[in-house]
């Protein structure tokens, strides 16, 4: 048999716990000590710990889980409830993490609202293009939305050249088409030079005549501030933008924050 501190030791849990649940009745030691008054716990007592720890972190309360454990839930059903909790917690991470770059994007953008990089945009024509396309739908334009789209379609959108021996003859084409709930038609192209495509849309890309550019540099996730000046730069020149930027990807490797993107966007008077 193990003394308390051991027993904790060996259950990742801490001394005071185990006395906790020694005074509700949760986890009896084995034997105490009727002179000293220590406990004793044997190693076949780990399971029932093990159990007490995963339901509790399931979200129930110490009484449910002694309730739970009395109905003798089998391992299998135990092992059930703990991956349905562990998918859902890694949701709310993906969630939170999804809602913590928002934030840092939100703050980039607030702290150069006074140095905005208008003077790095060019107006110019663009050259029409053909691209084989896989698209789909997002729920609006944010990046938080975009980025879970467009990254799956690029993947396949890949091995689908790689299968049907198509070459990729130029950088990456992603364009946009609002619809009217406020949802966005995401299209994730690949420049090619066949005419017809199998498992994917071949689409000629017409010229733009009039493209206020700008380059961005990291991660999509942080093109907030990028598009905000570009923005700024065609009202201020007395332009008007048409439909929704097109990204050029110019340099696309594994470090995101490495990224070299251009972004194009369609202007009249």
């Amino acid at each position: 048999m193990f003394g308390i501190g051991d027993f904790a030791r060996l259950g990742l849990v801490s001394v005071r716990m185990l006395r906790h649940y020694d005074l509700i009745g949760l986890l009896r030691p084995a034997h105490v000590d009727p002179a000293t008054g220590y406990r004793f716990y044997q190693a076949a007592q780990l399971a029932r710990l093990n159990r007490i720890v995963a339901i509790k972190d399931l979200g129930f309360t110490l009484e449910q889980v002694g309730a739970i454990l009395d109905e003798k839930v089998s391992a299998e059903e135990l092992q059930g409830m703990v991956r349905l909790r562990r998918a859902q917690l890694e949701a709310q991470i993906s969630a939170d993490l999804a809602r913590l770059r928002g934030v840092e994007a939100r703050l980039r953008a607030i702290e150069r609202e006074g140095q905005m990089r208008t003077d790095e945009v060019v107006l110019k024509k663009v050259a029409p293009l053909r691209v084989a396309v896989l698209s789909g739908r997002a729920a609006s334009y944010e990046s938080d939305d975009i980025g879970p789209v467009l990254t799956p379609l690029y993947r396949r959108l890949v091995e689908r050249l790689e299968e049907t021996g198509v070459a990729i003859v130029g950088p990456g084409c992603a364009y946009y088409v609002q619809a009217d709930d406020g949802s966005v038609l995401a299209h994730a192209g690949l420049e090619v030079a066949v005419p017809t495509g199998d498992g994917y849309d071949v689409v000629d890309l017409p010229a733009i005549e009039q493209a206020a550019a700008i380059i961005h540099r990291g991660s999509m996730d942080h093109v907030g501030p990028t598009m905000q000046a570009l923005a700024h730069w065609i009202e201020e020149n007395g332009y008007r933008a048409v439909g929704l930027a097109r990204e050029v990807s110019l340099h696309c490797p594994d470090d995101h924050d490495e990224w070299v993107t251009e972004l194009q966007w369609e202007v009249s008077r």
